[in-house]
Order: structure tokens, then C-alpha cells, then sequence
């Protein structure tokens, strides 16, 4: 089922900066209301000054009583939630040898652990309302595997697996969860890497943190399983060219 954004009340976790950022902007222009979540309070009230004082919470992720709280703010203020963007996420450019297990296991609490107690909190509501859609954003390592971000990779292949055993158990509910893969995209991930354009592996070419967020609207619309974004440059028709 199509669902209009226009007044839909969607958290965006990780919305300081890159993919949350533009997905939260995008929102706005579609008259939807953002809920915007991220660390970084200072970035946040910024944003949402820009978006006419759109409801935002600095959050940290990997607090689960945080994450219920933000849960708690938007139904306290518009009294319902329609969606769920789970974007927030940390890179770990590493090769596996040289991998901390003390800084790994605080990634997966980012990556992978926050994703469930975010879906864990706004669950509830959903339910209340006979539905919602939840969008999880991975990555497109997880199908390219390259050396050097295996365990990063891996840290979204969870992901992946969440997303779709979340599906199946939903369903019942009305909640569609949708699984959006980015190829590289031009952010401050990964310390800036590709920011400027440069320094993507041949064949790849850094997307703009816009051309993902319009994919993530898509999958807000339509509720899909999951949606590649194809690697190499942007196709502008992509983002909203969804199945028939």
C-alpha cells in the first residue's frame, strides 16, 4: 500500500549529518514531520531551526531507556508514530587482524543492537495504530565483501538478516520493514573518505547523502522488501522508480 508522507510523524535516527540529515530535509519537503535523533545536540538544533522547529532529541542509540524516551517524546507531542528510519551507524575500516574487540563490540551496540531496541521501542505504538513502516539502512558491502571492512560488513549483514526476519514477524501487525543498501556515499562516514568525490574503488562512485534519502522515502511509501541502490553514478529516475 502507497502511503502519503504528508503529515506522517517518522523518527530519523542519526540525523545530525549525511543520509539522516538529508532524509530528515526530505521529509520536511514532503510535509511529513521528522523526528530528529543523533548525539550531536548542537547539529540537531540546527536542523531542526532550518526545518520550521521540527521535534528533535539528542539521543544516543546504544541507550536503550534513551531510545524509549525518544519514542515517548513524539507520541507526547503528535500522538502517534508512522515511521521508523534506523540510520544511525558508525564505519570500521579495518583489516580483521587489526580488529579491538572492546571498540568492535561498541559498534555492533551501534549497528546492530540499537536497530532492535529502536524497532523494540516504537513497536508498541505501531501496533496501537494497525501499522507503521520501519526502514533500515545497511550497506552495499555486505554483497561486495571488500577486503579491509569485513567487520563493518558484517555488522550490516546483520542487519540484513534483522530486516527480514522483522518482516516476516510484522506482517501481521501492518508494519512493513523495508531494507535500503547504499552504495558509497559522499558523508563524513568513514572519517570523509569520500566527501570530496575521490578515493572510491574502481567502478564506484561516491553518491550524494540527497540520491540515498530519496530512496529511503520511496521505501517509506511503498513498504518494499528491500532496495539496492545500484553502484556507479546516480540514474535520477532510480529513487522513485518503484516496482509495479
Amino acid at each position: 500500500m502507497y502511503l502519503d508522507l504528508s503529515g506522517r510523524v517518522i523518527i530519523v535516527t542519526g540525523a545530525s549529518s549525511g543520509i539522516g540529515e538529508a532524509t530528515g530535509r526530505l521529509l520536511h519537503l514532503a510535509g511529513a514531520r521528522p523526528v530528529l535523533a543523533a548525539r550531536r545536540a548542537d547539529r540537531l538544533a540546527a536542523l531542526s531551526a532550518e526545518l520550521d522547529g521540527a521535534l528533535h532529541a539528542p539521543t544516543d542509540m546504544t541507550d536503550p531507556a534513551q531510545v524509549r524516551a525518544l519514542a515517548d517524546l513524539a507520541v507526547r507531542r503528535y500522538g502517534r508514530i508512522d515511521g521508523l528510519v534506523n540510520n544511525a551507524g558508525a564505519s570500521f575500516h579495518v583489516r580483521l587482524e587489526d580488529v579491538d574487540p572492546v571498540a568492535y563490540a561498541r559498534l555492533l551496540e551501534l549497528n546492530v543492537v540499537s536497530v532492535v531496541s529502536a524497532i523494540r521501542a516504537v513497536l508498541p505504538v505501531m501496533r496501537r495504530q494497525g501499522g507503521g513502516r520501519i526502514v533500515n539502512v545497511s550497506s552495499g558491502t555486505t554483497v561486495l565483501a571488500p577486503p579491509g571492512v569485513g567487520a563493518y560488513a558484517a555488522s550490516k549483514a546483520a542487519v540484513n538478516m534483522l530486516s527480514t526476519v522483522a518482516r516476516k514477524e510484522l506482517a501481521a501487525d501492518g508494519v512493513d520493514v523495508s531494507l535500503v543498501l547504499p552504495s558509497i556515499t559522499a558523508t563524513e562516514f568513514g572519517d570523509g573518505m569520500f566527501l570530496d568525490g575521490t578515493n572510491a574503488p574502481s567502478g564506484l562512485v561516491a553518491h550524494s547523502p540527497e540520491y540515498v534519502g530519496r530512496v529511503i522515502l520511496r521505501a517509506l511509501r511503498t513498504g518494499e522488501e528491500r532496495i539496492d541502490i545500484p553502484h556507479g553514478r546516480e540514474h535520477p529516475d532510480f529513487p522513485e522508480t518503484a516496482p509495479a
